[in-house]
């Protein structure tokens, strides 16, 4: 459980060690933290990365909010940019996948609902 339950922060550390050329993930909120309705994680995604499973489902709903960067997408099928500032929507079972194509990292938080069994895997490659 984290020292301040109300308070999550980037651990700005651990986003140091990477590099920007790397993938960083965190979990704010989850299963750990005492969470059981969602599950939310602040991503890095560098130049030319994207989605680890590739095209996916999983047995949630997911939903990224854009924070900076434009964010490439496919859903079910098309395809789309997501600007900073977006919202998006991936409704449990449609394949989809993200990728960065742009020059700078992308950064979104992720939020699952409801929070993922952790007896299942989080996400089934389509394809």
């Amino acid at each position: 459980m984290p020292e301040n339950p109300y308070l999550r922060r980037v651990d700005a550390d651990a986003l140091a060690a990477t590099g920007v050329g790397d993938r960083f993930s965190q979990n704010l909120i989850g299963r750990a933290t005492g969470a059981s309705t969602c599950h939310v994680d602040w991503i890095r995604t560098p130049r030319g990365g994207g989605s680890p499973a590739g095209l996916h489902t999983h047995e949630v709903d997911q939903v990224f909010w854009v924070l900076e960067g434009t964010m490439s997408i496919e859903v079910d099928g098309r395809e789309f940019d997501a600007p900073a500032g977006s919202l998006v929507v991936f409704p449990a079972g449609v394949p989809h996948r993200n990728w960065n194509a742009g020059d700078v990292p992308t950064v979104h938080l992720a939020v699952n609902t409801p929070a993922p069994d952790p007896g299942v895997p989080f996400a089934r490659s389509v394809g």
